[in-house]
């Protein structure tokens, strides 16, 4: 049974029609054509997916559509047209943590998640906050130096 599902997404309100159990990583994906949001594990295991829902950073692959009704979404795509965002990814730009670039969107949502809520971490909370984000290529020595960067030259960004 198909339903319309209304929700805001990046900033625009936004509607779909789909069974209200079809995961928010396909529905973004395929009916409004975000990839920036990956699939890596399926399982909410490697934070590639991650997404902001109201807020909270939430891996898109274990939330069903139906559970988005009125929810302010934000994707990649979305906090790459921001102030945050912009930062975030000159700063990963110049620590050299991007590599295939397949884990970063994620890393980059929990990157901002963790700068909204503690905008001076520590290497540990920074390894904390990234802790559901996996990634292959670079290890997380150069993604850990770049949130630091981020939040140095960020100051004021993350309140």
């Amino acid at each position: 049974m198909l339903s319309t599902i209304e929700f805001t997404l990046n900033g625009k309100k936004v509607g779909v029609t789909a069974d209200p159990m079809k995961r928010l990583l396909d529905v973004l994906r395929g009916d409004f054509g975000l990839t920036g949001t990956k699939e890596g594990c399926g399982e909410g295991e490697c934070g590639a997916c991650s997404v902001l829902k109201d807020g909270l950073l939430v891996t898109s692959c274990l939330v069903p559509i139906g559970a988005c009704g009125g929810a302010d979404i934000v994707t990649i795509e979305g906090l790459s047209e921001t102030a945050r965002g912009k930062c975030l990814a000159e700063a990963f730009a110049d620590g050299g943590a991007v590599q295939c670039g397949f884990c970063i969107p994620g890393m980059v949502m929990a990157a901002n998640y963790l700068l909204m809520h503690n905008p001076h971490p520590t290497e540990e909370e920074i390894r904390l906050g990234i802790s559901g984000n996996l990634c292959r290529c670079t290890g997380y020595d150069l993604i850990v130096e770049s949130i630091k960067l981020a939040s140095q030259r960020g100051e004021g960004l993350w309140k």
